[in-house]
């Protein structure tokens, strides 16, 4: 077995399969000029690929929660809630792109810091312009007294979102961490806020539809908006770290 000396470059400190150890991250964010060996060096493409497959997976899945989610909160039925979600879902659509677009670029080589804050603050800034559109749309609803309705779509798409973004969330996080991706970390962040607005969604259409409870559809909203400020606030930790 090797010792632990042999597992870590003597000159960045990053281990074979991590880089949270890395003494000089800012040099070694473009990988192919790091001073990592070639496992290491092989290890953090690996890991950039994967993550690729991640936010194609994001892709996708947020293209039908958007569509889902409106549909079902407009259409079908009335849900602030459903439209709220979908509003948060936009944001993930566009970060998930943006995030591609960082990683393709970083997988060859084309790795840009200034790239990387424009990526982290498109995401932010579409995040802050979220919380007056939710907020604004909760008074509209509640001074037109819509009367929320379930729809079993809604209670589909909130379901999918649960299950699809638990593993986002986990898989994005660790590689993120572990890789130094930190436009990947952020959108980790998005990933677990989709993951409790979709419980709180769901939670108010099951009440609204089984118990005949309205006034569920407005504390989920309440409970999404206090996420998405909450996701504020961990995204601008992030980017002052």
């Amino acid at each position: 077995m090797e010792s632990q000396a042999e597992q870590i470059c003597n000159i960045c400190k990053c281990q074979r399969e991590s880089c949270e150890g890395c003494t000089k991250k800012l040099e070694c964010s473009s990988i192919d000029t790091c001073c990592c060996t070639n496992d290491h060096i092989l290890w953090h493409s690996k890991q950039v690929r994967r993550a690729l497959s991640l936010e194609y997976l994001s892709l996708g899945w947020m293209t039908i929660e958007v569509v889902g989610s409106i549909v079902a909160g407009l259409i079908i039925g009335k849900s602030l809630a459903l439209l709220a979600f979908a509003g948060d879902s936009v944001i993930e659509l566009i970060s998930a792109y943006a995030v591609l677009n960082y990683l393709t670029n970083l997988s060859h080589g084309r790795f840009s810091e200034s790239e990387s804050e424009k990526t982290q603050r498109i995401s932010l800034s579409l995040l802050i312009l979220l919380v007056p559109v939710i907020t604004l749309g909760a008074v509209y609803s509640y001074y037109s007294e819509i009367k929320p309705e379930a729809s079993t779509l809604g209670i589909g798409v909130s379901l999918g979102a649960i299950v699809i973004m638990s593993y986002l969330w986990t898989e994005k996080r660790k590689i993120g961490k572990e890789a130094n991706v930190l436009p990947l970390s952020i959108d980790a962040i998005e990933s677990a806020t989709c993951l409790f607005m979709a419980v709180a969604a769901l939670g108010s259409l099951l009440a609204e539809n089984f118990l005949r409870i309205a006034w569920a559809d407005y504390l989920a909203t309440g409970i999404i908006l206090s996420f998405v400020i909450l996701e504020v606030r961990e995204s601008l930790g992030e980017l002052r770290s």
